[in-house]
């Protein structure tokens, strides 16, 4: 038997509330899974709808009795169909995501943005980084849609920004966005394999949320994330083949005194395990402290 919702058999859906218990309904039976933007059915359904009605998306209460018209209970169940049925992330379907205040053009050229290194960067670096007027150099490696770029321009007012991906098509999604922001001064996007085309080039910050699950997590993946750039989740059979590569030559790439922070999902065991003699720092997030790690360029040396 289908678990699929009844997406025609929504006439007596009148109001917000009811389409948001609708659709809660629809996720919780449907199990979807929630790990691009939204922790749960309810704040995924509150998000699609509030978008889908130009409604601010902090603002839910005013609106719950507010009836729909005709074209917008059209538009929701579309979307929530989608959402559904094929299983594709809102930020796919909605075209946006949020690091922070900031909201970025999404599609699926590249991965959701959903990096613990966003919440270091609204934090300035702090207690890493003493001032903040005095980065000038910062290398984004594996940019994707350039959110951290991005975010690394605001946090550092007199820095230039090197926005490295493989990947032609995720620096296209970032050269959008660099341009919403009107940044194409201070952002520059590189197509490179990790370092290969750096040769020279020196940083004060060094950021990477590079490729991390392992091919066991991989093959175990929920639909959701098969709708992402294989090139942007898979990294090996441990998950560290690119974050190898980056310990490898961060050093030369960092100028003294010079910081390199990296996000690895959930390998902390086997990267320390792997570098014995590194002594890496392991940063406070929202999720805990084994997910980014920080190391000064005179620890890889």
């Amino acid at each position: 038997m289908s678990t699929l919702h009844n997406f025609s058999d929504t006439a007596e859906l009148l109001t917000v509330r009811d389409w948001l218990r609708f659709a809660v309904s629809a996720f919780t039976k449907n199990k979807l899974s929630f790990g691009h933007g939204s922790a749960s059915a309810y704040d995924e359904a509150a998000y699609l709808v509030l978008h889908t009605l130009h409604l601010p998306l902090d603002t839910l209460e005013p609106f719950l009795d507010a009836r729909l018209t005709q074209h917008e209970k059209k538009a929701l169940g579309e979307l929530l169909k989608l959402r559904v049925e094929k299983k594709i992330p809102a930020a796919y379907l909605t075209h946006e995501a949020w690091l922070g205040p900031l909201k970025f053009y999404i599609d699926e050229r590249v991965i959701v943005p959903r990096s613990f290194i966003a919440e270091l960067l609204h934090e300035n670096l702090f207690p890493w980084i003493e001032s903040a007027d005095n980065i000038h150099n910062v290398l984004d490696m594996c940019t994707g849609s350039g959110c951290l770029a991005i975010l690394a321009a605001h946090v550092f007012p007199n820095t230039t920004v090197d926005a490295v991906d493989l990947s032609g098509d995720a620096l296209a999604v970032a050269e959008r966005n660099v341009k919403d922001y009107a940044l194409q001064e201070r952002v520059h996007l590189i197509e490179s394999n990790l370092f290969a085309k750096l040769s020279g080039k020196k940083y004060d910050i060094i950021i990477s949320n590079p490729p991390y699950v392992d091919a066991e997590s991989v093959a175990a993946l929920p639909a959701e994330y098969l709708h992402e750039p294989k090139l942007a989740l898979g990294s090996g059979k441990d998950g560290l083949d690119a974050t190898r590569e980056i310990l490898k030559q961060a050093a030369a790439h960092l100028n003294p005194g010079g910081i390199l922070i990296v996000e690895i999902g959930h390998n902390r065991d086997v990267l320390e395990a792997a570098y014995p003699e590194l002594a890496f720092n392991w940063l406070d997030v929202s999720a805990g402290d084994e997910f980014v790690f920080l190391l000064h360029r005179e620890d890889l040396i």
